[in-house]
């Protein structure tokens, strides 16, 4: 089946991955996995020159969406080979996330833009419509972004695992808030804030853990967070020694609450300007955040590419990571995390918006 690889789009695909899409700075690359071999064989480059910030495998009808900065949206049929636009009543082309709320075998597609707005489809992205509720939020003009033109924009977009019509938004940066009647009316979420730290608002990703929602994780600008009791109040897991200055992708072991791979910088990408050098990393706790460890055996550490997306594949009793980073490079793990193989090289970057230019 079809497991996507993307800065902001959902990271977890509940069958084993045969077919790998990675969303690049140029384009939808296509990997698939030779049965024989066992390895992966990098294939053409779909929607080339498309800058692909998200991309979405829906698996009830099986169909890829693809969000680009600046493009619009884009849809296949046929697991990435073919696209054609699918942005009617999308009127913001900057699409920097993508989800699906399924509900029965009704599918709700979300789209989370910059500037900040929420657009969702319920006929398989032939419409959209907007949610401007979101963009209308007390404090909203406040929401910016450090590099030019300084817009903020949604993140991404997280749906409670029980409860269809419950959204979470990360507004990067600005604001977690959260929908509990499918993103018409939204509240922001403030629990897990200093109001001493300029950065508390930068929200990158939150995660509700698929064998009990009630435990979510948080990822920030400074730092990972962790509620017990559906978001009401947080409490922080990392401290400033933490390896990850800059933590971005975050994902919960689909088996274990108490499993978190967390991937990001060892400082922000304001430094990397200056620097030329994310030294990105992959840390892991197996205990809710008590304590962590390095899990970045076979990763590059300490050099310039940064982690720009996290994903995972269901595989029998198991599951498979991947990464991939700035230097167009895609990586797999099949033993939860102890060790990482190299699968494809020479891809263009992976990269969020403007991150891959401050490493050049």
């Amino acid at each position: 089946m079809v497991t996507c690889l993307s800065p902001n789009g959902p990271m977890v695909h509940s069958t084993a991955a045969s077919r790998l899409l990675v969303g690049t700075m140029r384009g939808v690359a296509v990997l698939d996995l030779d049965r024989n071999t066992k390895r992966w064989k990098v294939g053409d480059v779909k929607l080339a020159g498309c800058h692909v910030s998200a991309l979405l495998f829906e698996p009830l009808r099986g169909g890829v969406f693809a969000g680009t900065h600046g493009d619009g949206l884009f849809f296949s049929a046929d697991r990435g080979e073919t696209w054609t636009e699918a942005a009617e009543g999308l009127t913001l082309p900057n699409v920097f996330s993508l989800q699906c709320a399924t509900r029965g075998g009704e599918v709700t597609l979300l789209a989370g833009t910059e500037p900040v707005m929420l657009f969702s489809s319920s006929d398989y992205g032939r419409s959209w419509r907007a949610h401007p509720a979101i963009g209308e939020l007390a404090g909203r003009e406040k929401w910016t972004f450090p590099a030019p033109p300084h817009v903020a924009h949604l993140k991404s977009i997280a749906v409670h695992p029980a409860e269809p019509d419950v959204y979470y938004a990360c507004v990067e940066q600005g604001a977690l808030l959260k929908s509990t009647d499918a993103g018409n009316a939204w509240r922001e979420i403030t629990t897990y804030a200093r109001p001493d730290d300029q950065w508390y608002r930068d929200i990158h990703k939150v995660v509700p853990a698929a064998s009990n929602p009630q435990h979510i994780y948080m990822s920030t600008g400074v730092g990972v967070y962790r509620s017990d009791d559906g978001a009401t109040s947080w409490r922080k897991l990392t401290a400033t020694d933490f390896p990850i200055g800059y933590p971005d992708h975050l994902i919960v072991s689909p088996r274990d609450a108490e499993t978190v791979f967390v991937a990001g910088a060892s400082t922000s990408p304001n430094i990397w300007r200056e620097t030329h050098a994310a030294k990105s990393v992959v840390m892991c706790t197996r205990d809710g955040g008590a304590h962590w460890a390095t899990a970045a055996n076979g990763l590059p550490v300490g050099g310039r590419a940064a982690i720009e997306a996290m994903s995972v594949a269901i595989a029998g009793d198991g599951y498979d990571l991947f990464v991939a980073n700035t230097d167009g490079e895609v990586y797999m793990s099949g033993d939860e995390g102890a060790s990482w193989a190299l699968i494809a090289t020479g891809l263009a970057p992976v990269s969020k918006s403007v991150h891959a230019k401050y490493l050049t």
